[in-house]
Order: structure tokens, then C-alpha cells, then sequence
């Protein structure tokens, strides 16, 4: 398997002279698979604007785009990407599309579709010349073809989100973003009103249950990419509830799951490349946390497994 990243950021694109080197855009993966040629993309965010014009100029010279795109989920910083991709202008282009949907009535085609309405943008999504189509996807193992399995986890987020977890040829990528640790929902505090030590102790322990089901979900991963756009100080200063991980957390996590390699991702669009740069120095330290390599993620990145 072989990984790039074409974006890495969080919430909204934010280039200019101070994430220049790791980079601005929202989340879009490119993974390939050699053994059959195969391409799948994972997010569209505006990271799938460049990677778009790179497949034109490569891929396509071949013959007709056919590929699989993967959502995370549907916030717009993870499908804003899809109008500009331009492969989906182009006829003989297949694309199909795969991810979770929080509405039953609100269909996968709508949401990402709905942004290429006149409302928002002047093409409609009716007028687009590849052969695009969608399926709801939901928890679940699932048989891709070509030696390719496919498990899926429901994250912690405030929208529906799945993680990714590949296998092929006895090689695990996983991907768990957006997402936070699961907490309990119910006081604790006795000397709360509200307090009901029933619900207290169950809340615990569906929230452990949880935690721990993540962990299971990329245990002995040879490469996670895990969202990690808070620091600890950060998520508990205000950030609790929002849906993503602080760093800390995120790696101790990956340690105890046996991870030989973990990208940090979905940066917090505010914090610049030196403050990545001095996060960098201190969460890298060879040994720090075992065994497992901890990495920063950049636009432009490639990994193979």
C-alpha cells in the first residue's frame, strides 16, 4: 500500500506563508494498491483539487479514471473539496462514492451533490460528465475485491463518522478521524441534584467500552493517521464536545494498541509551522512512547507499507 497526503488540515483551508510546509488544506488521501494497479481517495476535502489536477497528468493519460472515493464523513471540510476535483467533469470517468449519512432521508448523493446546485455554485450536479455513483456505508467488514477488506468504526463525533481500517496482503492502514475519546454523558458528583448512581456507573463503563473498541479498531496497525488537532491544555480549555482528540491521548492510545507508525492530522487551522515544529520535537522523540513512531503529517507526504 502506498499513502499520500494531499491534505491535512482541519475545519477550513488556511494556506499562506505561515503553513507552508505543512500544508493548508483540508484532509484528502490518496492510497494505491499495486498488486491489481487500484487507486482509492479518502476525503474531499481541498486537498483533492491538486490531487485531481495530478491524475490528469498521470493516471489519465492511461485511459478513463475508475475509482473509489471514501468519506469520512459529510462535514463540509471533508466533501468541499468535490466541485473542483476534475475528473468528475470528465465523461468515461467512474467514480464511486462510499460513506455514512446521520439521516436516513437525507441521502449520501444529496449532501455531497447538493453543493453543486446554482443555490451554491454554476454547475449542477446533474450536468458533471463522469459516471458518479453512492452507497451508504455503516459499521461493518466488507469485501472490496482484489485482496482488499474493509473494516469500518463508528468515531466520536458530531456527526456520523466512520474509521477506516484497509487489510491487504497482511498489512493493516487505518484511519480514525474526526473524533474524541467517548466520555460519560451523566454527572458523577453526588452532591449533584440530578445524580443517579445507576446511570453514573453505566455511563462509565459504556464510555471505557467504547474507548476501548477504538483502540481495538487499529490495534497492531502498521499505519494510523488519528485526528489529533488539540493539544490536552487546548481540548480542555473549551474544546470538549467538538469532536476531535487531543494529541496526547491520541498517542498514548496508539502505544497501548501495539501501532508501529502514527501520522498526526486534522490540524487546527489556527497553529502555524513553528508551533508545529516545536510539537514535532517533543511528540517525535525516538522512544518515547515505545515502540511506536509518531510522525506530523505534511501535504506532498508519502508512506509505504
Amino acid at each position: 500500500m502506498r499513502i499520500r497526503f494531499w491534505g491535512v488540515r482541519g475545519s477550513i483551508p488556511c494556506p499562506g506563508p505561515n503553513t507552508v510546509r505543512y500544508g493548508g488544506n483540508t484532509p484528502c488521501i490518496e492510497l494505491r494498491f499495486s498488486d491489481p494497479d487500484r487507486l482509492i481517495i479518502i476525503d474531499a476535502g481541498s486537498g483533492i483539487r491538486e490531487l485531481g489536477n495530478y491524475l490528469l497528468g498521470h493516471d489519465m493519460r492511461r485511459g478513463p479514471l475508475d475509482t473509489e472515493l471514501f468519506l469520512t464523513h459529510t462535514h463540509w471540510d471533508h466533501i468541499m473539496g468535490f466541485p473542483f476535483f476534475t475528473p468528475i467533469y470528465i465523461p468515461g470517468v467512474k467514480i464511486k462514492v462510499y460513506g455514512p449519512v446521520t439521516h436516513e432521508r437525507e441521502t449520501l448523493e444529496s449532501i455531497v451533490g447538493g453543493q453543486l446546485t446554482y443555490r451554491y455554485f454554476p454547475v449542477r450536479h446533474v450536468e458533471l460528465g463522469a459516471d458518479i455513483t453512492y452507497e451508504h456505508l455503516k459499521e461493518g467488514v466488507f469485501d472490496l475485491g482484489g485482496g482488499v477488506t474493509l473494516h469500518t468504526k463508528y468515531l466520536n463525533h458530531p456527526v456520523l463518522c466512520l474509521g477506516y481500517r484497509f487489510e491487504y496482503k497482511d498489512k493493516v492502514f487505518c484511519t480514525t478521524y474526526d473524533t474524541e475519546p467517548f466520555v460519560n454523558i451523566f454527572t458523577d458528583n453526588p452532591q449533584d441534584p440530578d445524580y443517579d448512581e445507576l446511570m453514573a456507573n453505566e455511563g462509565a463503563m459504556v464510555a471505557a467500552e467504547q474507548n476501548q473498541a477504538v483502540e481495538d479498531f487499529f490495534r497492531n496497525a502498521d499505519v494510523l493517521i488519528h485526528d489529533t488537532q488539540y493539544t490536552r491544555a487546548e481540548y480542555e480549555a473549551g474544546k470538549v464536545g467538538w469532536g476531535h482528540t487531543p494529541m496526547e491521548d491520541a498517542v498514548d492510545a496508539a502505544a497501548r494498541a501495539g501501532v508501529k507508525k502514527m501520522f498526526m492530522f486534522h490540524y487546527e487551522p489556527m497553529r502555524d509551522d513553528g508551533e508545529h515544529d516545536t510539537l514535532a520535537a517533543a511528540f517525535c522523540e525516538p522512544g518515547r512512547y515505545g515502540d511506536l513512531e509518531v510522525v506530523f503529517s505534511r501535504e506532498g507526504m508519502r508512506v509505504e507499507i
